[in-house]
């Protein structure tokens, strides 16, 4: 791969533009602050966010480039973004409201559904069981225990004809966290419409599908890289020819973050991903303008407020500027980062839960003035197992509140002119380049993955963030300050044994009643394109799901063809 020193040379300029000295500042600390500190005996602290961002005790306009307001910070619906892609923002059309929802059988999942719908849910979000995540049917020893526990169960299109059942798919948009078997999925969701007699061209949803995260922090994964990377290929050229409402990849950073990283490293990994799907939509033939405007992102919004603030409004910025002078996008919908948001896991304990509300709260109120497109806000039982219909409900009204009672909503980016907000986008942005750069020398993301490289900086930075928890450097509210002996434990959701019984006897019974022949011919055609590189493998998923190929019957063809893989050990 030949070097691109664009990142170099993006790093250079904002360098040379961020101001490194604050006059005012240092008159004011020499004057004001220091004989204060020194008649209170004030001992300094460490007040520096999870990016390693140290924040000075106030901000002023010498903080930050004098044409910020022009060339950074624009306005609403225009390049460079920073203030929001649409130029109504929130008055126009509130965000996307979506409940990470998913839990044991197929008919769970749905009762769940309908119940966020009647209560004002407006796009479907669906979470699925470890054995759906790695392609392995319910039947299968190493499915045992895991039915439906940390989702719902997906064995056969069967399944899937279940969890929509009664639920127009016209009137919906669906998002499905699902990576490695995300084509087969994305094929029975398609076969669904089709039954349901709706055009393509209507079907609305997105589909999660980022491999590269999987390889640096969920870990789920079939095949080695490059397989599942000409996977999304295939599903990127084929729903821009005949799905095109349906955002093919959710390009994610919450994992990242869930792993461990730190903003500024969520924020410049998740970005790189984008990028190199880019690169990989350019290089099968399709006009970056015709593709990516169907690319979405999916961000992690934690405790630090304004940090999560920064680091979406420096997406936005990063994402529209890249695009434009790296890949010549033309059409203004190429340059606008459209993401989902979901508040933190990390941040919330088991001890305490219903401390878990507020934290939630907090961080849902940082998505917005962030500028999200859509958001899951998570339940105060989560530490604990699924959420409970009472915990989900609070869940949702969160969002309710923050929309129907603050304010928030009435004014666009109301922060923007911060002194501080604009100076932390610019540290952030900067921070995003410096990883841009090292990760171009290595010779892309892809490579930089297969090193080990991006993994190794993200637990270097979990186990900082760990130390300083254990040494009480960094508080958790009920963790380790402000503890609570003998706390009662809490009412939670608990997946019946019957879930994983149920899913079995379904599958026998599709196995019983569906053509052999066609399960045979669908496969045979599916491994004989596999083993043609430049075969669209999506015509032929949404063959074998409709002949009623389970799920793992349909994985096992690829990892016959492709093979496994085993990540670099990390030293």
């Amino acid at each position: 791969m030949d070097y691109d020193d664009y990142y170099s040379r993006k790093l250079i300029s904002l360098k040379e533009r961020i101001p490194k000295e604050n006059h005012e500042r240092e008159l004011w600390s020499e004057k004001t602050l220091e004989p204060w500190n020194n008649s209170t005996g004030y001992e300094e602290g460490n007040f520096e966010n999870s990016s390693g961002i140290k924040s000075d005790y106030y901000y002023n306009s010498e903080d930050i480039p004098k044409d910020t307001e022009s060339s950074d910070l624009g306005k609403p619906g225009e390049f460079p973004f920073t203030r929001g892609i649409y130029p109504n923002m929130y008055r126009g059309r509130l965000w996307t409201m979506r409940m990470f929802s998913g839990f044991g059988t197929p008919e769970d999942t749905n009762r769940r559904l309908k119940y966020l719908i009647k209560h004002g849910e407006s796009g479907l979000s669906i979470a699925f069981d470890m054995p759906t995540l790695y392609g392995y049917d319910c039947d299968n020893d190493r499915s045992h225990g895991e039915v439906g526990k940390c989702g719902v169960n997906v064995s056969s299109l069967k399944d899937m004809e279940v969890i929509f059942r009664g639920i127009d798919l016209s009137k919906v948009s669906t998002s499905m966290t699902i990576n490695a078997p995300a084509a087969v999925l994305t094929a029975m969701y398609i076969a669904i419409a089709k039954k349901q007699k709706i055009p393509l061209n209507q079907v609305a949803g997105t589909v999660q599908a980022d491999i590269l995260k999987e390889y640096i922090a969920q870990k789920e994964w079939m095949y080695p890289p490059e397989a599942h990377i000409r996977i999304i290929r295939d599903m990127m050229t084929y729903c821009t020819e005949n799905v095109p409402k349906w955002n093919y990849i959710s390009i994610s950073g919450y994992h990242i973050r869930e792993a461990g990283s730190s903003a500024a490293q969520e924020l410049a990994f998740t970005l790189a991903d984008g990028f190199y799907y880019v690169d990989l939509g350019i290089k099968s033939g399709l006009s970056v303008d015709d593709f990516a405007p169907r690319l979405s992102f999916f961000f992690n919004s934690s405790i630090n407020f304004f940090e999560e603030i920064a680091k979406m409004r420096a997406a936005r910025r990063i994402w529209a500027t890249v695009m434009k002078e790296k890949y010549g996008a033309k059409n203004n919908r190429t340059m606008l980062l459209r993401f989902h948001t979901q508040t933190s896991g990390y941040t919330l304990t088991w001890q305490q839960p219903l401390n878990n509300i507020v934290r939630t709260t907090i961080e849902a109120m940082a998505a917005v003035l962030g500028g999200t497109q859509s958001l899951h806000t998570n339940s105060y039982d989560e530490a604990w197992a699924l959420p409970s219909e009472q915990a989900v409900k609070v869940a949702l009204r969160t969002q309710q509140i923050i929309a129907e009672e603050t304010g928030i909503t009435h004014t666009i980016d109301p922060l923007g002119g911060s002194y501080y907000l604009e100076w932390l986008t610019d540290q952030m942005e900067e921070r995003a380049y410096e990883y841009f750069d090292k990760i171009e020398k290595m010779g892309g993301m892809l490579e930089a993955v297969k090193k080990g490289y991006i993994q190794k900086e993200i637990a270097a930075t979990s186990y900082r963030r760990q130390m300083r928890i254990e040494n009480g450097e960094e508080v958790m509210v009920g963790v380790n300050k402000y503890k609570e002996e003998n706390e009662k434990p809490i009412g939670i959701l608990r997946i019946s044994r019957k879930a994983q019984e149920n899913q079995i006897q379904r599958l026998a019974r599709v196995k019983s009643t569906r053509s052999e022949k066609k399960v045979e011919e669908s496969l045979s055609r599916l491994e004989e394109a596999m083993k043609n590189p430049d075969e669209n493998l999506m015509p032929y998923y949404i063959d074998a799901v409709e002949a009623y190929c389970t799920l793992e019957e349909i994985s096992n063809v690829g990892r016959r063809v492709f093979g496994g893989w085993k990540e670099p050990v990390i030293v």
